[in-house]
């Protein structure tokens, strides 16, 4: 177990100090394992003749004439001689009065920055500068350059992490045949990445396949697998109910009033769901499907089995609009069959609720559906025995094991029964990344559409062929068919995003609404966005639904849930703002019925290389697990994990895509580590995971 540093009291806390602790740099660990960004080699001095222009060189030299000049704006200059007799100026556009007085003639400086040719000579603008003597010792190392804020000093952090290192516990907790051969030990890994030695290929350490970083690579997936396998046999002891396929049941009744049959492939995965709940354990199941496969049906069957058994279920989505979507197909569904399904949401208030709350406390409401309401304090279930997530990455990790833990049921004797889970999602999940994050978790894959859908064109179209597109659009209205246009904003700001460009440069949907709804004349053109009461994007999503609005400009508040098969035509304007799987989720709401339909992607210059790759993708396959994987190579696991809302990267230096070598290795030693020396299993999940094992089991 890591000690903290004590910690001083907030107010003797100095500026860099408190920097430290907002980067969570507050124990010795955390400090070893805060690796450097990039390197500088401060071990040895080139001769100002040997030095070439453009080149970061380190030289030596004697201060021969200092002044301050007022040109264009007050700046130091510097003039300075090596022992050879070159000269160099050195040019300070911001400094205080004390470097002045420390650089002054005669003085030794020891100089690193970019050596360019000015107008009078060599000369470099504001270099590093440390006074010196011409026969001090150059370091033995690398030099760290390490994350920092702009509260926190190199200097200052540097010295931080040294002491971190030295005092962080970094024995040697795995025995040698658990260690893939050729690596270091980890205390000597780390020392090596925060100071290689001169001479150190500085390839190997910028892509991380230098044996220190394998070695730090291998803990961090030997400690996630090993905590996978905890939750695993955890899991393998919790109880929850029993929940068997009743014969002319509710399951049943709801396969007979379907207006179509099941494919082969929900058949099949409807089995496995029915197979694992008929167990005592809880089921911990992942759904997933491209957009359009039928995940819905899927956990309506689900549902009807726990109906069936006596228990009853909650569906939970992330956003009131696909909550509402599923609660009118399962109302329309289940309703003929005698059922009643309960509806919450953070619109619904006051009496309504409160019947609500009641019909779910008295199991009168055998089916729930709702946003994140249903987890919210004042919601009591009479006896769940199977909750399902929608679209599971979109709540954070903690929001998932807040489910899993508030809808346990406790016992007589003191157990406790806990609820089935599926969870679903139209984000397929890439086979490495289900077995790495989820190695507890099993996967049903829906793997073919429903007959009848409509193939998807996709365009890339730049934002000068704006004019064509609205022409696109009339011709589509004429048809009789229905039109999207997604855009990123509300509304205008002068706040600038990410890439630095300004918000007020991008659409927004409110004057694009307004444009559209002057060109296109005489056409109905709705307005959707997530700053709209409920009642309203209700009412709005009701009549284009309806067919009595021809065009809906929306923001992203579409992506999940909107089922309009009329829909052909999907304009998407940024389309180089929006994430991989978030174009494919849009791309989604168009094809649903018989009709050809086509996605427009309308982007602005200048195109990053990101951009590119993700409307290049996006042109040449409809494939959601292609998506997914070219998503997983330009966005990394986080976002298939909901880890932004955990705050917790759950790898932070092995990557799926670089080391599956090293996660095989993690895979195969892991149990057997578990097995024979489970303290040592223990001492590594903490020292490398810590509080954030528990995320691993949502």
């Amino acid at each position: 177990m890591v000690t903290p540093v004590p910690a001083p009291a907030p107010a003797a806390l100095s500026g860099p100090a408190r920097a430290l602790q907002r980067l969570g740099l507050d124990t010795p660990l955390a400090l070893a394992l805060h690796l450097p960004l990039r390197y500088e080699d401060e071990t040895r001095l080139t001769p100002l003749a040997q030095a070439r222009a453009g080149e970061t060189v380190q030289v030596q030299v004697s201060v021969v004439h200092s002044q301050v000049e007022q040109r264009s704006r007050r700046q130091l200059l510097l003039r300075c001689r090596d022992e050879a007799g070159d000269e160099l100026l050195l040019r300070f556009l911001h400094f205080y009065p004390s470097q002045q007085k420390a650089w002054a003639p005669g003085t030794g400086l020891r100089v690193r920055g970019e050596l360019r040719h000015g107008f009078f000579g060599r000369e470099m603008v504001h270099p590093q500068v440390k006074v010196a003597e011409a026969d001090d010792a150059l370091p033995q190392a690398l030099t760290p350059v390490y994350p920092a804020s702009a509260q926190l000093p190199q200097a200052y952090l540097r010295k931080a992490v040294a002491g971190g290192l030295q005092r962080a516990d970094l024995r040697e907790l795995l025995p040698p045949e658990v260690v893939p051969p050729g690596l270091p030990a980890l205390r000597a890994a780390l020392a090596f990445l925060h100071h290689p030695p001169p001479g150190t290929p500085l390839a190997t350490l910028e892509d991380h396949s230098h044996p220190a970083w394998q070695r730090l690579k291998y803990e961090e997936l030997l400690a996630q697998q090993l905590s996978q396998q905890q939750a695993r046999r955890e899991r393998a002891r919790l109880r929850a109910p029993e929940l068997p396929v009743r014969p002319g049941g509710v399951r049943d009744g709801l396969l007979a009033a379907l207006p179509w049959g099941l494919t082969d492939a929900q058949r099949r995965v409807a089995e496995e769901i029915a197979a694992d709940i008929a167990r005592p354990q809880p089921m911990h199941r992942l759904l997933q499907g491209d957009v359009g496969a039928g995940k819905t049906v899927v956990a309506a069957l689900a549902a009807a089995v726990a109906i069936d058994a006596g228990w009853q279920c909650a569906l939970m989505a992330p956003t009131e609009i696909l909550a509402e979507q599923h609660f009118k197909k399962l109302v329309q569904w289940l309703e003929p069959l005698g059922l009643q399904v309960a509806w919450l949401s953070g619109s619904r208030k006051g009496k309504l609720r409160r019947e609500q709350l009641a019909a779910i406390a008295e199991g009168r409401a055998r089916l729930v559906v709702g946003t994140h309401a249903v987890i919210q304090d004042d919601v009591h279930f009479q006896r769940l025995g199977l909750a399902i997530v929608d679209e599971q990455h979109r709540f954070g990790v903690a929001q998932r094991l807040a489910l899993r833990h508030k809808l346990r049921l406790a016992l007589p004797d003191g157990g406790a029964l806990e609820p089935h889970l599926l969870m679903m999602s139209a984000t397929p999940i890439p086979r490495t990344l289900a077995m790495t994050y989820y190695a507890d978790l099993e996967v049903s894959t829906i793997d073919q559409l429903p007959p009848g859908r409509s193939p998807i064109v996709t365009r890339v179209f730049a934002e000068s062929r704006r004019d064509e597109v609205i022409g696109r659009i009339r011709d589509e209205v004429a048809r009789g068919r229905q039109v999207y246009w997604v855009c990123p904003l509300v509304e205008a700001s002068e706040a600038e995003d990410l890439t630095g460009k300004s918000m007020a440069e991008l659409a927004n949907v409110t004057e694009t609404h307004a444009q559209l709804s002057e060109t296109l004349a005489g056409i109905g053109v709705g307005l959707l966005h997530g700053r709209l009461p409920p009642a309203d994007k209700a009412a709005v999503m009701a009549r284009f639904a309806a067919g009595e609005l021809a065009v809906l400009v929306a923001t992203t508040v579409i992506e999940v849930g909107v089922d309009v098969p009329n829909a052909s035509l999907m304009v998407i304007e940024h389309a180089e703002r929006f994430g991989l799987a978030q174009l494919h989720q849009l791309r989604g709401r168009v094809g649903r019925g018989s009709v050809e339909s086509v996605c427009v992607l309308l982007f602005s210059q200048p195109l990053s290389e990101t951009g590119k790759s993700r409307l290049k993708a996006m042109a040449e396959t409809t494939d959601g697990f292609e998506i997914a994987r070219r998503d997983l190579e330009l966005r990394g696991p986080g976002e298939f994990m909901g880890q932004r809302q955990s705050g917790d990267a759950l790898l932070r230096f092995a990557d799926l895509a670089e080391d599956a070598p090293l996660l095989a290795a993690a895979r195969r030693h892991a149990p057997r580590l578990l097995e024979q020396q489970p303290a040592v299993a223990a001492a590594q999940v903490q020292r490398w995971l810590g509080a954030a094992a528990e995320f691993m089991k949502a």
